[in-house]
């Protein structure tokens, strides 16, 4: 980043710190095109994608106050776009309608079928990689659950464990998975099953 653009971007920050709209509109013409090239890269929804652009920016403006001490407005303007974007996709898992919508927007999108193959490879992959970090014996309760579909008394009675030991092991290991598949894989591969997982 230029010397210029640094200064720049500085001086229509303290410009919007002192609630100049001009400033704020020049900002805003200089950054949406490439944040919503961003998001939509993420949410594959080009009406949702406009909406998260103008929630960033909204949010820039209600907190003007602070916005001529970011350093890095970059960055800063780049995080906040993926954190609203995260909140969104952790929203429609929960709404059934709000899931569809994203579910149908992705698969208009053409990347999600295009690579379904290669993202429930990569998936499967880190999958193996995560279950492979279990401890032996966490790792054998939760294969016999999961894949061999037994239940929790037949895994007790099976391995001479009470069942609350078992339930404790399946509960820990879906963290230790979750978190492991979290920091390994791309958001596009965990959004894609999220969402499949959601519409099955």
């Amino acid at each position: 980043m230029s010397v210029e653009k640094i200064y720049n971007e500085h001086l229509l920050l303290q410009q919007i710190a002192e609630r100049d709209e001009n400033a704020f509109k020049m900002l805003f013409d200089l950054y949406k095109d490439r944040l919503f090239l961003y998001i939509n890269g993420i949410i594959k929804s080009k009406e949702v994608s406009e909406e998260i652009v103008m929630d960033v920016f909204l949010k820039i403006w209600l907190g003007k106050e602070i916005v001529n001490q970011i350093e890095n407005f970059d960055a800063f303007l780049f995080r906040v776009a993926y954190n609203k974007s995260i909140d969104f996709l952790r929203s429609a898992a929960r709404d059934p309608k709000l899931r569809d919508l994203v579910w149908h927007e992705m698969q208009v999108a053409g990347g999600m079928n295009a690579d379904h193959q290669v993202i429930t490879r990569e998936y499967e992959k880190k999958l193996r990689e995560a279950i492979g970090q279990l401890s032996p014996q966490r790792r054998l309760v939760y294969q016999m659950s999961r894949e061999k579909g037994f239940s929790h008394l037949d895994i007790a009675r099976q391995l001479q464990l009470s069942k609350h030991t078992v339930s404790n092991h399946i509960v820990e290991s879906q963290r230790f998975i979750r978190s492991y598949l979290t920091r390994h894989l791309d958001i596009a591969v965990m959004v894609f099953f999220l969402l499949l997982s959601g519409n099955q």
